[in-house]
């Protein structure tokens, strides 16, 4: 599961001691777990703060929270605590936060979606942009919504079909095209507008 050294366990420990509250705590959740933009969220937590279904994990002197829906992101995590000269540093290693590769078996879905968040998402995020899976129809037909600065984007047209629809149907086996249902006219802040696209 989790593995939390000695030395993370002693920086804890001495956290919780100087704040002095009853069942004081620390709680490790994943951020945006199984995306690119994957993270990992530490904080202290009260048992008031808590939301009944994380997994308790129990070091010297205090209690770790797993947030329940972060469990199979953390699990073979790492959290250690090395001092150094100008003073400490935590280090929480989380090796499958961003999610695992789906196997050849898994569903279309689900290859389709690890694509777009690992590999389209942070290439359309240099442009403050996104794309969000709304279907995939049994033909393998991938139906797209833009977001951020491409929805209204100029280049949108180009971004599909040069991008996002080569990049699906060289690396998802089964997609047959891919289909943008977003209404460009309701943009509000596109990365180029489409009067200067056109």
């Amino acid at each position: 599961m989790i593995q939390i050294s000695e030395s993370a366990q002693t920086h804890f420990r001495k956290l919780i001691e100087r704040e002095s509250l009853p069942g004081l705590g620390v709680r490790l959740s994943a951020m945006h777990a199984g995306t690119s933009r994957a993270d990992v969220r530490l904080e202290f937590a009260e048992p008031g703060d808590l939301q009944g279904d994380e997994w308790a994990v129990d070091c010297d002197g205090f209690t770790l929270w797993l947030e329940a829906a972060s469990v199979s992101y953390l699990d073979g995590a790492e959290i250690d605590y090395e001092t150094l000269a100008t003073g400490g540093q935590l280090q929480i290693r989380a090796p499958k936060i961003k999610g695992e590769v789906p196997a050849d078996s898994a569903s279309l879905v689900e290859r389709v979606r690890w694509v777009v968040e690992h590999e389209i998402n942070p290439q359309l995020a240099q442009h403050r942009g996104s794309v969000s899976v709304q279907e995939v129809t049994a033909e393998g037909v991938v139906v797209l919504r833009f977001g951020g600065g491409c929805h209204g984007c100029g280049m949108a047209d180009v971004t599909l079909k040069q991008g996002i629809e080569k990049t699906l149907l060289e690396k998802v086996a089964g997609v047959t095209a891919v289909r943008d249902a977003t209404d460009h006219d309701s943009g509000a802040a596109p990365y180029i507008s489409r009067d200067t696209a056109a």
